[in-house]
């Protein structure tokens, strides 16, 4: 018998990663009510959003101020993706507890991305990892490995070269490490090959796993997952989001439909569903006009389900 962590955690990334990829801007305030409402339903981890220039990324323009309210929730660790190290002293000066330096192991989407090979990547982690330690701060590096299971613009992404950028990640400093299909390459044979061989590299310090639904495969992959032993993932609200590299694709796991998945498999998550739902109904009369995800809201909680104890 399969023996599944007692419990997981979901970190929101719809405020991040999902809505740097619509052309909707939500407001501060609309923000902060999906924090809110998040926290409220039980959410502890948020990425609330990413400092990268305005001019390139205006969804994301007011990441100080949501970053500055989600401080003020008890208990809420709220992370910032950081492209570079300007970025992170940003996220230092904001006091976020955790920064995610995205690297992808596609030299190709690396160089479109973020301009920079990978390799260079790492050296801006050791970089950030002596300014987070200069300053005295407990911010939290993650290097999150992009493009872990193929590339729409390179094709092939070797798993040996995976795992030797996330050693190097480890190596400049990173406290803890992720996998990220970005474009939705990924299927669960393939998650549980790279994810074994991911954990006996980096053990306790891999820490999370990212999931896009491309191909309908998230929650099957994040099960491959989590039958592993890793208890977080990220998910976004209504499944919005996903990469300008991968048209037409769908976006990331939906957080609703993954919360229901784990409690349904007995993994606790400490999610109010039905607040949730609710969360997501009022997201998505936000995003009028914009692809959402998920099938969950569609027919609602199954009568006999019960949340894991």
């Amino acid at each position: 018998m399969l023996i599944l962590p007692a419990t997981a955690v979901i970190r929101e990334v719809g405020l991040r990663d999902g809505l740097q990829s619509i052309q909707t801007i939500l407001t501060t305030a609309q923000k902060i009510e999906w924090l809110t409402k998040a926290y409220a339903a039980g959410q502890r981890e948020i990425e609330v959003g990413s400092f990268v220039p305005p001019k390139l990324m205006p969804q994301l323009a007011d990441t100080w101020d949501v970053l500055a309210f989600a401080k003020t929730l008890p208990g809420l660790l709220a992370s910032v993706l950081v492209p570079n190290l300007k970025g992170a002293e940003r996220a230092l000066e904001g006091k976020a507890d955790l920064m995610v330096l995205p690297l992808s192991a596609s030299h190709a989407h690396s160089l479109a991305n973020l301009r920079k090979r990978p390799d260079e990547v790492v050296q801006e982690l050791a970089r950030i990892r002596a300014a987070r330690d200069a300053s005295g701060q407990k911010t939290i590096i993650e290097g999150g490995v992009g493009t872990a299971f193929g590339c729409t613009l390179q094709g092939e992404v070797r798993p040996e070269e995976v795992l030797r950028l996330m050693q190097s990640l480890l190596d400049a400093g990173a406290d803890r490490v992720s996998l990220a299909d970005t474009v939705g390459y990924a299927d669960p044979y393939s998650v549980s090959v790279l994810i074994e061989k991911a954990l006996r590299i980096a053990g306790d310090k891999f820490c999370c796993g990212h999931f896009h639904d491309t191909r309908g495969l998230a929650l099957a992959n994040a099960y491959a997952a989590l039958s592993l032993g890793v208890q977080r993932f990220d998910a976004s609200l209504a499944g919005i989001g996903g990469c300008p590299h991968a048209p037409g694709a769908s976006g990331n796991a939906s957080t609703e439909d993954l919360a229901f998945m784990l409690e349904a498999s007995g993994v606790k998550t400490s999610i109010n569903i039905p607040q949730l739902l609710a969360l997501r109904q009022q997201v998505a009369n936000w995003l009028i006009g914009e692809q959402t995800h998920g099938t969950l809201w569609r027919a609602g909680l199954p009568k006999n389900f019960k949340p894991a104890a």
